[in-house]
C-alpha cells in the first residue's frame, strides 16, 4: 500500500474528548473515527489491526474444535421472555435495545444465549451429536451510560462469542476447559497480559464464571489478588477471611437501645459528623442497603458503615420509585430494629464487632444508638457482603491480598442448565432413550475493546508500537527523495515491488513531505519496522532498518532489500 494513497490523517494534537493515552493515539494516527458517543468508525488502517485479530481468534478456536457459525442481530422479544431474562435487564436497559416493526418487537442482540439455544436445539437431537460449540462474530448492542476511552466501553462493539453443548456436567467442563485455554492462547499471541480471575454470573446465569482481566491504569474494574498463594478475584466475587471468634452479645457493654434525633443525616458521612464529638467511631455506624432478592422479594443488607457493598448477582438495588411502593423502608434512615416488611441479612464482620451499634430507626431523621446485635435483632442470615479492599486478609491464606486496576476483555461461563431447562424443546435423547437437557456453556471476548488493551499497553511518547502478529503492516518504507537524488525515488519503488513479491506487508511512504513528518508519522502509526532509503545510503549502498519497539537501528545492504530480504 502506498502512503499517498492510504486513507490516514494523522493529526498532532490529540482530541480534546480523550481520556486514556492509547485511545488518543488511535485516533491521532487515524486508526478510528468518533461518529458519536460510544460509536466509532475502522479506517483502514483500523481494520487491518481487527482482521489480524480475528485471524489469530478464528485460527484458536478452530483448532479447539469450536464450530463458526453466524445468528442474527435481531431477536424477537418473545425469545427473552422466555428465557426470563427480559426482565433482569432491567426496565430501562432491555427496552433501549428494542425495536417496534411491523411483525412485533425485537431485541439488539447484548448477548446471544437464547438464539444460540433455539438454533442447536432444532439441529441436534441425539447424543451421539454433542458435544457441541460454536461460535460468531457479530455485533452486539448495550445501553451504556457513560461510553468512555474510546474502544474501552461501547454502544455498539463486536464480540466473538461461543456457546459449548454437553450431555453431561463433566462433558461441559471439558468443553469449558478447551474455550479457556483457546482464550490463554489468543491473548499470548497478540501480547496482552491477562489474568483469568474467578467471578459472578449476573445476568448470563449459570454457576462457574472467570473473567480474563488486563490490569491497566485505564480500567474500571477491579480484581483482587492474594501475592502469597495467587488467587484471583473480581471484587464483585471476591471475599475475605476474619480473624477470631465472634463476640456473644452479652459480653457488649451498652446501655438500653433508644433513638436521637439525627436531622439531614441520611449517609454514613453526614452520621458520623453529627456524631463525632459523642465519641461514636466510624466502626459502629451501620450501613443498610435496600435490595430486592432474586424472587423480587424486598431484603435488607447490613455492613460496616465504612465499607462498600458487594450485593449478590441475582439481587437489584431499590430504586427511587421502590421507596415509594414500600413506605416501611425508609430511604436514608433504614435499620434493622423493628424493620417490618424486609428480611434482614448482614455481613459477617458483624459478628466480630465488640460494641454497640448505631443503626436507623425506620423514622425521617432518626437513629438508634446502644443497638446490640443479638440482643435488638438478629439477622436471618450472615454472608460476605462488603467489596474487599487492599490489606484485607485471603480466605485461602490469611494474608494480606490487593486490588489492581483492570480491564475485562473476556468472560466465560458454565451456564449449567439456566436455558435448556427453560427454552422450548432444548433436550436431546440419551443414550438410554430418555429426553434430557444440555449442559452449556458460554464464553465472550470483546474484540472491539482489545484494540483499546492493545494501544494502552503497546505505546511512548512517540506514538504506538503494534506487536508483530497483530501490525497493520510489517515494515513502513520510507523514502527520503528529492529533486536532487532521484535515484533514490527509483531505489525505493524497487525495494517496494520487491517486498511484496516476497509476501512481505509493506507500507511505502512515498508522500511528498519533509523526512521529519515521515519519521514523526512512522512512530505514530506504531509499526513493527521501518526501513528509510536515503541519498547517504544509496552511496554506500545501504538502508536503514529501525525497530520501532527498542529504537535499535541497523544498517541492511541495499542488494538484500532489493531482493524482498530484511536481514542479511
Amino acid at each position: 500500500m502506498r502512503m499517498s494513497n492510504l486513507l490516514v490523517s494523522t493529526q498532532r494534537e490529540a482530541p480534546s474528548d480523550a481520556d486514556a493515552v492509547g485511545h488518543a493515539l488511535l485516533v491521532r494516527a487515524g486508526y478510528v473515527r468518533r461518529l458519536t458517543s460510544g460509536v466509532y468508525s475502522l479506517l483502514p488502517l483500523g481494520m487491518r489491526v481487527y482482521s489480524k485479530i480475528m485471524a489469530i481468534v478464528r485460527e484458536e478456536q478452530n483448532a479447539a474444535g469450536m464450530q463458526e457459525i453466524l445468528m442474527p442481530v435481531l431477536s424477537p422479544i418473545e425469545l427473552w421472555d422466555e428465557s426470563g431474562r427480559s426482565a433482569l435487564f432491567g426496565q430501562d436497559a432491555l427496552p433501549a435495545m428494542t425495536l417496534d416493526v411491523r411483525g412485533g418487537t425485537f431485541v439488539l442482540g447484548p448477548t446471544h444465549e437464547e438464539v444460540v439455544t433455539t438454533l442447536v436445539a432444532a439441529e441436534v437431537s441425539s447424543y451421539r451429536q454433542l458435544p457441541v460449540t460454536v461460535y460468531q462474530v457479530q455485533l452486539k448492542f448495550r445501553d451504556e451510560a457513560r461510553p468512555r476511552s474510546g474502544l474501552l466501553r461501547l454502544r455498539e462493539f463486536t464480540m466473538s462469542d461461543g456457546y459449548s453443548f454437553d450431555a453431561t456436567p463433566a462433558g461441559m467442563q471439558v468443553s469449558y476447559d478447551a474455550a479457556v485455554e483457546a482464550y490463554k492462547r489468543i491473548f499470548s499471541r497478540i501480547d496482552v497480559h491477562v489474568v483469568p480471575v474467578a467471578a459472578v454470573s449476573g445476568a448470563m446465569g449459570g454457576s462457574v464464571s472467570h473473567e480474563f482481566m488486563v490490569p491497566t491504569t485505564i480500567g474500571e474494574d477491579f480484581f483482587a489478588s492474594c501475592p502469597s498463594c495467587g488467587l484471583a478475584a473480581n471484587v464483585e466475587a471476591a471475599v475475605r477471611q476474619l480473624q477470631g471468634e465472634p463476640v456473644h452479645y452479652e459480653k457488649i457493654v451498652a446501655e438500653p437501645l433508644r433513638a436521637i434525633s439525627t436531622p439531614g443525616a441520611s449517609t454514613i458521612d453526614a452520621l458520623a459528623a453529627l456524631l463525632k464529638e459523642d465519641g461514636v467511631t466510624p466502626l459502629q455506624l451501620v450501613k443498610s442497603i435496600a435490595v430486592f432478592d432474586e424472587n423480587d422479594l424486598p431484603v435488607v443488607i447490613l455492613l460496616p458503615g465504612d465499607r462498600e457493598a458487594r450485593v449478590p448477582a441475582q439481587w437489584r438495588l431499590f430504586e427511587e420509585d421502590d421507596f415509594k411502593t414500600h413506605p416501611n423502608i425508609t430511604k436514608g434512615f433504614l435499620g434493622p430494629v423493628g424493620l417490618e416488611g424486609a428480611r434482614v441479612v448482614a455481613d459477617e464482620s458483624l459478628r466480630y464487632i465488640d460494641n454497640w451499634l448505631v443503626t436507623g430507626a425506620n423514622k425521617i431523621d432518626e437513629h438508634h444508638v446502644n443497638v446490640v446485635l443479638g440482643r435488638d435483632f438478629t439477622p436471618e442470615s450472615f454472608d460476605s457482603y462488603v467489596v474487599v479492599e487492599t490489606g484485607d486478609l485471603c480466605p485461602n491464606c490469611a494474608e494480606p491480598m490487593t486490588l489492581q486496576r483492570s480491564v475485562e476483555a473476556a468472560h466465560t461461563f458454565q451456564l449449567g442448565l439456566r436455558y435448556s431447562e427453560v427454552m422450548n424443546n432444548a433436550t436431546f435423547l440419551d443414550e438410554e432413550g430418555n429426553v434430557q437437557p444440555y449442559w452449556m456453556g458460554c464464553y465472550g471476548l470483546g474484540v472491539s475493546r482489545l484494540f483499546a488493551v492493545l494501544a494502552e499497553g503497546h505505546h511512548d511518547d512517540d506514538g504506538l508500537i503494534w506487536p508483530a502478529s497483530v501490525a497493520p503492516f510489517d515494515v513502513v518504507l520510507v523514502s527520503l527523495s528529492n529533486a536532487r537524488s532521484p535515484g533514490v525515488a527509483e531505489a525505493s519503488d524497487r525495494a517496494y515491488e520487491a517486498l511484496k513479491k516476497a509476501g512481505v506487508d509493506v507500507l511505502y511512504d512515498d508522500r511528498d513531505v519533509s523526512p521529519g513528518v515521515k519519521f514523526a508519522d512512522a512512530d505514530l502509526l506504531g509499526i513493527p519496522l521501518r526501513v528509510t532509503v536515503g541519498a547517504k545510503g544509496l552511496e554506500r549502498g545501504i538502508v536503514e532498518v529501525r525497530n520501532r519497539a527498542n529504537g535499535e537501528i541497523t544498517e541492511l545492504p541495499l542488494a538484500a532489500l532489493l531482493a524482498g530480504q530484511l536481514r542479511e
